[in-house]
């Protein structure tokens, strides 16, 4: 078991990267966040394959869960100990596959679909968006009460996602989530480490 003292998880975008990919991948494993999301839904099931052996290789060299995400098939062939799956996966997942992985997490957006995830066997969910975001222009952060009412509803962790910096984690603490998940900030930081450790520390 990978044990680590961050509350904080990245998801990867590697369009918003400004440097090699692999490179911030391995700054941002050096840092030890709580673990890295391999969210790449773009590539092709080989392509993510390719990528997804050399982002785990790198993880494993910091000791840093590498959490592969969509591509159930690939993850069982690589036998990857962590897995974050879209619902619709999710549902449709066997519980002997179930068993194959330490870890299952899943992204929901109500307080049914937290509820959900949660019987169907995941150890964590992401909820959100919490605040605005480039991520998704246009469409209003959930805000906080949402996050308290989906931690309160279950009892596994719950990580908030979107819109998350030094500025409003503490709010997002204060909800009882288990932590952040953090995209863009981690992806073009100067400093993958100081970065991630102003989160720790706000």
């Amino acid at each position: 078991m990978i044990i680590c003292m961050s509350d904080i998880l990245c998801v990867t975008n590697r369009t918003l990267c400004r440097e090699a990919f692999l490179a911030r991948i391995e700054k941002i494993a050096a840092a030890h966040p709580a673990g890295i999301i391999l969210r790449e839904k773009d590539l092709t099931e080989e392509a993510y394959r390719e990528l997804a052996v050399r982002a785990m290789a790198l993880c494993e060299k910091f000791d840093t869960p590498c959490i592969l995400h969509n591509f159930t098939k690939i993850a069982i062939q690589l036998k990857a100990s962590f897995v974050h799956l879209p619902l619709p996966a999710l549902r449709t997942l066997s519980p002997e596959d179930k068993r194959r992985f330490q870890k299952i997490g899943s992204s929901c957006h109500s307080v049914e679909e937290a509820l959900e995830a949660q019987r169907l066997g995941c150890n964590y969910i992401l909820a959100g968006h919490i605040f605005d975001t480039d991520c998704k222009k246009g469409l209003p952060g959930r805000g906080l009460d949402f996050l308290e009412s989906i931690c309160k509803s279950v009892s596994i962790p719950v990580y908030a996602i979107g819109g998350i910096g030094a500025g409003n984690i503490r709010a997002v603490r204060k909800t009882k989530a288990a932590g952040a998940c953090v995209m863009s900030g981690l992806m073009t930081c100067e400093d993958a480490e100081k970065y991630l450790l102003e989160l720790e520390e706000a």
